[in-house]
C-alpha cells in the first residue's frame, strides 16, 4: 500500500510556518552539502523558544546557533509586531510599519534557519514600566496566547532575552516579555490555565528556561569579569558551517541586516564567539556548554524509535554527494519507519523535513502562478503549471483539483530533466473577501489587535489559499505537497520577481490626506480618489461628513470605469463656525452595492509586496489655532507625513533634502528637520549644522524631530548643547 499521511489542520498551520518561511515565494533548491546537513537534522529531536518583545530583539547569533550548530527546532516569539517604532525606510508608520517588521522578520528567519511567531500584542510604542505595559496590553490574553504557543510548538528550553527582575530599568515591553515568560513556563503545563485549548492541545511543560543575558545587563565589562558565573553557561556561536561557507556569525549578520527600517544592517566576523545564558528555572544543564545537556534529543525520546536512529546513522554515513538520489530508497524506508510511530508530535515534524529533503533530493521544481498579481471575487483566471524533474529518478506527479482550482491534465510522469507545464483555472468565489492581514481584520484596541480564529494564534500570517495541490509519487512513496499560485513577472532591473497574489475589492476608494486641518472658516479642497478593479458601470460617489460640516457637491455621477483605470473628484470641504473635530469617507454606490474600502500597497525589494485593505477615513479638524508661520522650510529625515500636516494647517511648506537646503534660511519663519534625518544623513547634516546654528542665532524658529543616538555625536544635534541618551521620557497620556 502506498503510504500517504494527512496531518490535522492545527499541526500543518504550524508545520507550514517552517515551509513557507524556507521558500519565501522564490523557489530555493539547497545544494548538496546543505541537504547532507538537513539530514544529519532529522536526527536531533529537541526545540528551542526565544522570547522578547519587538522585531530586532532577537539574539540572532544565538537563534542561527540553535538552528544550525546544534539543529534544533527553534523559532522566536516576537509579543509584537514592532508596529510603535519608526521608518527608516519609508513613511510607514503604525500598523504598516507593523506588516513591513513582520516580514523582514521572516526574511530573518529565512536566513538563519528560525521560525517565526506573535502574540496579539501591539507595540504602542515606548513604555517605561511593565506596570505601563499592563495597563494597555490585556495580560490575559497575551499570556493565552503564549501557552498556546508553547503548548503546540513544545520546546525542551525557553531563553529570554530580557531580564524579568530588573521592572523600570528598560523599555516597558522588554521586561514584560520577560516577566511573562516566567509565568507561561509553568502556566503551559497547568491543566487549569486556559483549559479550553486542551479541547485540542496537550499540556506541555519545558524542561528549562534562561536568560540570554551578557556585560551589557551588568552595565561594563569590568562589573561582567567579576559577576558570579555559577549559573552562566557559555555557548562558542561562532561555528564556521562548511556547507554554507559562511561562519554563524556572518549568518547572524545577514539574518540581523533583514530588518531594514530600523536600520540594523550588520558586518559579521569571524572566529569564537560566546553567548551566556543564566539559568533560571528547571532542569540544570549537565554540560554548561549545552543548554540541552540532561534532555534526550534523541529518537530514543519517541517510543519505538531508537531503530530509526541507526537506520538514519547509517544513511548519513553512506550519503554520496555527486549523487545524492543514492540516499532515496534508504530515506524511503527510514519515512515508512517513522509513518508507524503512534507518537504524533515528533512524527509529524520529522515527516514534513523528511518529505522536503526526498523532494530536495529529486530536485523537484514546482510553481505555479498567475499573470496578474490581483483579482476580484468573482473572477476566473488561468494559472500556469510548471513541474521538472531535475534528478535520475523518475517520478509520477498527480495535480488534485479543488474547490477553487481545476487542473486540465492531472497526472503524468517526467524523466530525467523532463519539465511539464500545465494550465490550470482558478475559480474566486463570488463572495470572497478582500486580502488583509488577519490580524487587522477586527477592531483591536491600542494594544491589542483582534482575530476570532484561535487557530491563527502565533502565525506571522494566515497561509494563502489559492494551491494547488500535488502528490509526487516516488517509488510507490506518495509525498504531498502545496503550491501557493504566486504572481510572477520579469522587472528590467530586479530579473525574475515572484509577488504574492491578492483579492482586491471591486472598487477602491481613498482619499488624498489622513487629516486636514482647518484655519477660520477657510474651505478646503479635498481629493476622493475612486479606483476600478474590474469594469464597472455608473454609479455615484459621495463624502459621508459629520454634523455642521458643509460638504459640496452632495456627490459625483461615475461614468463607466475600465479595470484599472482611476479617477479623482474633488469636494469643496467648510468647517463650522466653532472648533469641531470628525471624520469623513468616501462612498461609493452601484446599483445596490455600497464600497468604501481603500487598498495600500507597500512595495519594498527586500520583502514579498504587502496589501492592506481597510475601511477609508480621514479626520477633518477646526482646532481654533493660530499659525503664525507663513514660511516652513522642512528637511526631509527618513520619511513622514509632518510636513503635509504642516501644510494642513496653512503654512507654505517648503521641502529640501539635507544635501539641498538653500544658504539663506532667513527668509523662513521656521525650520522643521525630519525624524531620523542625522540617522539617515549624517555627513549632510553636519554639514548643514553651521547654518542652522546661525538660523537660531538670528532668531530664527527650528524645530528638530526624533533622532537615536546609534552611529551619530549627539554633539553635533543643535545650537545648543544637547546630551542624547537611550533613555526616554514619554507619556502617552500628557495634555499636549
Amino acid at each position: 500500500m502506498k503510504n500517504f499521511i494527512f496531518t490535522s489542520t492545527i499541526i500543518l498551520l504550524f508545520l507550514s510556518t517552517a515551509v513557507a518561511q524556507e521558500n519565501r515565494l522564490a523557489h530555493k533548491q539547497p545544494n548538496t552539502a546543505e541537504i547532507y546537513h538537513n539530514i544529519e537534522k532529522l536526527g536531533f529531536l529537541g526545540t528551542a523558544l526565544y522570547v522578547a518583545a519587538h522585531p530586532d530583539d532577537e539574539n540572532t547569533r544565538l537563534i542561527s546557533s540553535l538552528a544550525n550548530d546544534k539543529m534544533a527546532r527553534t523559532a522566536y516569539l516576537s509579543l509584537t509586531r514592532g508596529d510603535g517604532g519608526q521608518n527608516l525606510i519609508g513613511p510607514q508608520l503604525r500598523e504598516q510599519l507593523g506588516m513591513i517588521r513582520t516580514q523582514e522578520l521572516l526574511e530573518a528567519r529565512n536566513v538563519d534557519g528560525g521560525q517565526q511567531f506573535f502574540t496579539r500584542a501591539n507595540d504602542f510604542g515606548y513604555s517605561k514600566h511593565p506596570d505601563e505595559t499592563l495597563e494597555i496590553w490585556n495580560q490575559q490574553e497575551v499570556m493565552e496566547d503564549m501557552v498556546q504557543i508553547i503548548r503546540e510548538f513544545k520546546p525542551d528550553v525557553i531563553i529570554n532575552r530580557f531580564n524579568h527582575r530588573t521592572p523600570g530599568t528598560t523599555h516597558g515591553h522588554h521586561t514584560t516579555s520577560a516577566m511573562l515568560s516566567m509565568k507561561v513556563f509553568e502556566y503551559a503545563a497547568d491543566k487549569t490555565v486556559y483549559a479550553n485549548q486542551l479541547k485540542n492541545l496537550d499540556t506541555w511543560q519545558a524542561q528549562r528556561i534562561f536568560f540570554n543575558t551578557s556585560w551589557w545587563f551588568y552595565g561594563s565589562q569590568e562589573a561582567f569579569e567579576k559577576a558570579d558565573k555559577t549559573n552562566l553557561l557559555e555557548i562558542d556561536a561562532g561555528t564556521y558551517y562548511p556547507h554554507k561557507g559562511l561562519s554563524n556569525s556572518e549568518i547572524a549578520a545577514l539574518s540581523r541586516s533583514q530588518h531594514k527600517s530600523q536600520g540594523f544592517g550588520s558586518s559579521g566576523s569571524r572566529g569564537t564567539q560566546t553567548e551566556y545564558l543564566e539559568y533560571l528555572k528547571g532542569s540544570f544543564p549537565t554540560d554548561k556548554s549545552d543548554l540541552f545537556s540532561g534532555i534526550n534529543t534523541t529518537w530514543t525520546r519517541v517510543k519505538g524509535g531508537s531503530r530509526i536512529q541507526t537506520q538514519l546513522n547509517s544513511i548519513i554515513a553512506n550519503y554520496n554527494f555527486k549523487k545524492p538520489t543514492a540516499s532515496i530508497p534508504d530515506l524511503l524506508k527510514l519515512r515508512s519507519q517513522i509513518s508507524n510511530l503512534k507518537e504524533e508530535h515528533w512524527k509529524n515534524i520529522k515527516l514534513e523535513e523528511l518529505d522536503q529533503i526526498l523532494l530536495d533530493i529529486t530536485g523537484v521544481y514546482l510553481e505555479a502562478s498567475v499573470a496578474t498579481n490581483t483579482a476580484t471575487a468573482g473572477e476566473s483566471l488561468e494559472v500556469a503549471i510548471e513541474l521538472t524533474n531535475r534528478s535520475d529518478q523518475e517520478f509520477k506527479v498527480s495535480l488534485l483539483s479543488n474547490q477553487l482550482v481545476t487542473i486540465k491534465e492531472k497526472s503524468f510522469s517526467l524523466d530525467q530533466n523532463e519539465s511539464k507545464r500545465v494550465s490550470g483555472k482558478l475559480q474566486i468565489p463570488a463572495i470572497y473577501e478582500a486580502s488583509t492581514p488577519y490580524y487587522l481584520k477586527e477592531k483591536g484596541t491600542l494594544g491589542m489587535y483582534s482575530f476570532k480564529d484561535r487557530s491563527l494564534t502565533g502565525l506571522p500570517e494566515k497561509q494563502s489559499e489559492f494551491m494547488v495541490r500535488a502528490l509526487i509519487e516516488l517509488n510507490g512513496t506518495e509525498l504531498y505537497r502545496e503550491i501557493p499560485i504566486i504572481h510572477k513577472r520579469t522587472d528590467p532591473v530586479r530579473g525574475e520577481v515572484n509577488e504574492p497574489f491578492y483579492i482586491v475589492p471591486e472598487v477602491a476608494v481613498s482619499i488624498e490626506n489622513p487629516v486636514y486641518v482647518f484655519s477660520g472658516n477657510t474651505i478646503q479642497p479635498i481629493q476622493v480618489t475612486v479606483s476600478a478593479n474590474k469594469r464597472i458601470e455608473n454609479g455615484t460617489l459621495e463624502l459621508c461628513h459629520p454634523d455642521q460640516w458643509i460638504v459640496t457637491p452632495m456627490n459625483f455621477a461615475i461614468k463607466a470605469l475600465e479595470k484599472g483605470e482611476k479617477k479623482t473628484f474633488t469636494f469643496q470641504v467648510k468647517p463650522p463656525q466653532n472648533a469641531s473635530r470628525g471624520f469623513i469617507s468616501g462612498l461609493v454606490k452601484l446599483g445596490l452595492k455600497t464600497y468604501s474600502q481603500e487598498v495600500i500597497s507597500i512595495d519594498y525589494d527586500h520583502i514579498p509586496d504587502q496589501q492592506l485593505v481597510k475601511d477609508n477615513e480621514s479626520q477633518v479638524v477646526k482646532p481654533g489655532l493660530q499659525n503664525r508661520a507663513q514660511t516652513v522650510a522642512y528637511i526631509n529625515g527618513a520619511g513622514d507625513d509632518v510636513a503635509q500636516a504642516i501644510e494642513a494647517i496653512g503654512s507654505k511648506v517648503f521641502k529640501f533634502e539635507p544635501s539641498e537646503v538653500p544658504s539663506d534660511l532667513s527668509k523662513y519663519d521656521a525650520v522643521v528637520i525630519g525624524i531620523r534625518a542625522y540617522n539617515v544623513a549624517k555627513e549632510d547634516m553636519a554639514a548643514l549644522q553651521p547654518r542652522l546654528d546661525s538660523y537660531v542665532k538670528n532668531g530664527g524658529t527650528l524645530l528638530m524631530q526624533y533622532n537615536t543616538s546609534r552611529r551619530i555625536s549627539p554633539d553635533a544635534l543643535g545650537p545648543l548643547p544637547i546630551t542624547l541618551s537611550r533613555k526616554r521620557v514619554t507619556d502617552e497620556n500628557a495634555t499636549v
